[in-house]
């Protein structure tokens, strides 16, 4: 009997078989091969301080391959452990995110303890037990907020003008200053005389900001805790323009065109030509304002009043609303954050006051620009020139010339835009030109005054202005 073909078919099923099982044993580990993987979670836990307060305490737990399986989070405290959080996960989850408020966990107290965070992934890994990454940090509970006291305010102020207080915050204070919609005016210390411990704020109620809008000040300290003190004043209303202005065929292409670097931009309609240097090139040329003067240096370099350009005369103000017509059609719309002021061509430019040169150069529709920091956030701009006579970092005086006015950027003829900035916010330039604002203002806090004893010394020189206005008045009925 020949067997040699059976043979042959036995060996032929063999390795058919061994196929199939090397091919499903490979098909397992493909399947499996995810779950096998030995990275362990990954934990990040905020604010990343060695303090905690009220501020929520947020923690993300991720595992991008085989998933979350579960994470605890617990504060041993006292000798006691306190659950933060737990939670299992079936099926496994790539991210989880938690926050929590430590001031209304039950046992919860101010002093030293240990956050301990748990995670284990759903791998195979490690004979089916997974991975697991323990995240653990010593740190201070503190749930009390720093305390404000308000020393002097300012009972009058200006829409998009300026007001000042002193206050002082507890020793803890980490930060603090006056909030006023989405803007921040930081308070600086060491300013105020015989007064180390009192800080001073300028702020603003700015043009863009609702006149109901009401400043809060807020000082938070390390651990993220935060008190606030409302603030009262009356504000005076100013009256801010609206004007028209007609954009012509050679504004266009002499002014507005050559400001775009992309010369197919400058090619296209008329009206895309505007709006894009307008809205877009404009918004580029306010950040990067806002990047400069949104710094603060740390100690007033200014002193008295600011000056106005010798001679000049307001011919556009601030905050004025423009319209751009072009053809008699509606095209776009402004701003304008400052004063245009106007002299002679070519006339000197003289810096409004003490203090050091933080920018110089183009700055697209505003032309060839100086800015100037007078320090506590407050800045000077200067634009349009024809020429600049000075360089970035160099420390100036009231009335040093800066160089000369012309009419670069959108200018339509030579004049000088001046602005005045706080803490990258635009506002009101008159104020700053009146000796009387400073001297009542400002020069009275800076000297250590209370608030009730600056309304004292005011109090009078208004009661004589009354008596006296009272007595013409009744010297008239008389006649």
């Amino acid at each position: 009997m020949n067997t040699v073909p059976s043979n042959r078919l036995r060996g032929k099923v063999a390795v058919v078989v061994l196929l199939i099982v090397l091919a499903a044993g490979a098909g397992g580990v493909a399947l499996l091969w995810p779950r096998l993987e030995s990275a362990p979670p990954q934990i990040t836990v905020s604010p990343a301080g060695d303090m905690l307060g009220a501020a929520p305490l947020d923690i993300v737990v991720a595992d991008l391959g085989a998933g979350l399986k579960s994470f605890t989070a617990v504060l041993a405290q006292g000798g006691a452990e306190i659950s933060l959080a737990s939670e299992q996960f079936a099926p496994p989850v790539g991210e989880k995110k938690f926050a929590v408020a430590l001031a209304k966990v039950a046992g919860v107290k101010e002093g030293p303890a240990v956050l301990r965070v748990t995670a284990r992934d759903a791998s195979l890994w490690r004979f089916f037990r997974g991975n697991e990454v323990v995240f653990e940090k010593a740190l201070t509970i503190d749930l009390a907020p720093p305390t404000l006291e308000l020393i002097a305010d300012d009972r009058y102020v200006n829409f998009g003008g300026v007001g000042v207080i002193v206050y002082k915050a507890s020793a803890d204070t980490a930060s603090s200053g006056i909030r006023i919609g989405s803007h921040f005016f930081p308070g600086f210390p060491g300013q105020i005389k015989d007064r180390p411990e009192h800080l001073i704020a300028f702020f603003a109620h700015p043009y863009d900001t609702p006149p109901e809008a009401r400043p809060v000040l807020t000082a938070t300290d390390k651990a993220g805790n935060t008190r606030e003190l409302k603030l009262a004043y009356e504000l005076k209303d100013v009256k801010y323009r609206k004007s028209t202005l007609p954009v012509s065929d050679s504004y266009l292409q002499n002014k507005v065109a050559p400001l775009l670097a992309d010369a197919a931009a400058r090619q296209g309609a008329a009206k895309d030509v505007f709006i894009a240097v307008n809205r877009r090139l404009r918004k580029e040329n306010e950040d990067r304002i806002l990047a400069i003067t949104g710094k603060a240096t740390p100690e007033m370099l200014w002193q008295g009043a600011f000056v106005q350009l010798a001679n000049s005369k307001v011919e556009a103000n601030f905050a004025d609303h423009r319209s751009y017509s072009y053809n008699g059609e509606a095209i776009d719309t402004s701003y304008h954050l400052g004063y245009d002021l106007s002299v002679t061509k070519q006339a000197p430019v003289e810096a409004a006051n003490a203090g050091r040169v933080a920018f110089t150069g183009d700055l697209g529709i505003y032309g060839n620009t100086v800015i100037v920091d007078h320090g506590l956030g407050l800045y000077t701009l200067y634009s349009h020139l024809s020429a600049i006579d000075v360089k970035e970092g160099d420390a100036i005086g009231k009335r040093q010339i800066l160089g000369k006015t012309g009419e670069t950027g959108l200018a339509a003829g030579d004049h000088l835009h001046y602005g005045v900035y706080l803490a990258g916010v635009a506002v009101l330039p008159v104020e700053w030109w009146d000796q009387k604002w400073i001297d009542d203002n400002i020069t009275p806090k800076l000297a250590g005054r209370s608030g009730e004893e600056i309304a004292q010394a005011q109090q009078p020189a208004r009661g004589a202005k009354a008596t006296k206005a009272a007595a013409k008045g009744g010297g008239k009925k008389r006649r």
